[in-house]
């Protein structure tokens, strides 16, 4: 059966995110027509309690995103959240709750960078947001299959910015999709037996 995107994408744009300080901001080195086009990327380890996964960031392609994200990084924020929203066929999402489904802080928001040629391919990372565009922060999630109804320009002219993707672990992710999910108060498609991030490191 074909995955209704539409239906999906309105459970997913119902994800409460806790709201914060507007995004600080970052200054990247400046490129002058003379120097080569140079790939910057970010290797991160993500240990979680269903095995490790490794992700490398396009910082080239998404800077203001991989900033924000990083930074999150280095305040141990992803230290001991869960993936709280797992919806098979669609996505993992993690970086918001604890194992008590409290919501942490997350005051570093940034703008909106779907328009970078990223694609929601299965085995990318992007930025969970609410309805609004630019309200991403701490959260984001996994596509587990090809999500072409999240690119820019969909669903709602601004899609959902894609920043990394997975370079191994895609057996963990797809052990992690297919967990028992049930509610969890007014939230749902929540993991029964909680799969926890226990740490993210960057590697490289």
């Amino acid at each position: 059966m074909k995955t209704d995107l539409k239906k999906l994408f309105g459970l997913f744009a119902a994800i409460f995110l806790l709201t914060g300080c507007g995004a600080e901001k970052e200054t990247l080195p400046v490129k002058t027509e003379s120097e080569p086009v140079k790939e910057i990327k970010t290797r991160i380890l993500m240990k979680t309690t269903k095995g490790d996964i490794n992700l490398e960031l396009d910082a080239e392609k998404a800077p203001k995103t991989v900033a924000n994200f990083l930074k999150y990084v280095e305040r141990g924020h992803y230290t001991n959240v869960i993936f709280h929203r797992v919806i098979d066929n669609f996505m993992i999402q993690g970086g918001g709750f604890t194992a008590d489904m409290k919501e942490k802080r997350a005051p570093y928001k940034v703008e909106n960078e779907a328009n970078n040629g990223l694609k929601n391919l299965r085995g990318t990372i992007a930025m969970a947001r609410t309805p609004d565009p630019h309200s991403g922060g701490a959260q984001f999630f996994i596509n587990v299959v090809d999500n072409a109804g999240l690119d820019y320009p969909n669903p709602d002219g601004w899609g959902y910015c894609v920043f990394g993707k997975v370079v191994s672990g895609m057996n963990v992710v797809d052990s992690i999709k297919g967990v028992a999910t049930g509610n969890a108060g007014h939230y749902s498609d929540v993991p029964r037996e909680p799969v926890i991030i226990t740490e993210v490191t960057v590697i490289k």
